[in-house]
């Protein structure tokens, strides 16, 4: 970052960091920047400690989450807590968000089930996310492309959308992912 050393009181990053090449990297460059004192607040996307690389399911729904979302490597909960105490923060506060009691789970708009139906304001959210909802997007973007309105190449990141939220789903339900860790840290005083 170009910003000089202690220059902010606090930071904050949502869904964000995940997006980098490095946790430990990112997190050294906030650290850097961070007033002696200063806070660090991060919603991060992590996979949970249930996650095994070796298991091929769980890789196909790691590397589905990563492909559909523009990440390079999510890491698990207890590789992103060594990151910021890497990178020199002291941790105050962790926890998993997503694992907080809930009627309804926060992946309900991804998952297409009419059972998570809240309200008759929620039908357009979840029929969109159906297989039949998916078809007709799937159709529609196709002809937007095919007439020149939407640029070629729509329909396919429509397509890989749809396998991350897919994966967004099988990775909430298997406990394999979290979008919602959250991280608060401070930079030492002295």
């Amino acid at each position: 970052m170009s910003f000089p050393e202690n220059s902010f009181d606090a930071v904050y990053a949502i869904e964000a960091t995940v997006h980098a090449p490095s946790l430990e990297g990112v997190y050294s460059q906030i650290f850097r920047v961070l007033k002696p004192g200063g806070v660090f607040g991060v919603y991060e996307w992590l996979m949970t400690e249930n996650y095994d690389n070796n298991n091929e399911h769980h890789r196909e729904i790691r590397l589905g989450i990563e492909q559909g979302d523009g990440i390079s490597n999510m890491v698990k909960i207890s590789e992103g807590i060594a990151a910021i105490k890497a990178a020199g923060f002291e941790l105050e506060l962790h926890e998993d968000l997503a694992k907080r009691p809930d009627a309804t789970p926060w992946y309900y708009p991804l998952a297409g089930d009419f059972k998570m139906m809240g309200s008759v304001w929620d039908f357009p959210t979840i029929a969109r996310m159906t297989w039949w909802g998916r078809g007709l997007a799937h159709k529609f973007v196709g002809v937007l492309e095919k007439i020149g309105i939407a640029p070629h190449g729509t329909q396919k990141t429509a397509d890989s959308l749809a396998l991350a939220a897919d994966c967004l789903v099988a990775g909430a339900k298997e406990d394999l992912f979290t979008p919602m860790y959250l991280m608060v840290a401070r930079k030492p005083r002295a």
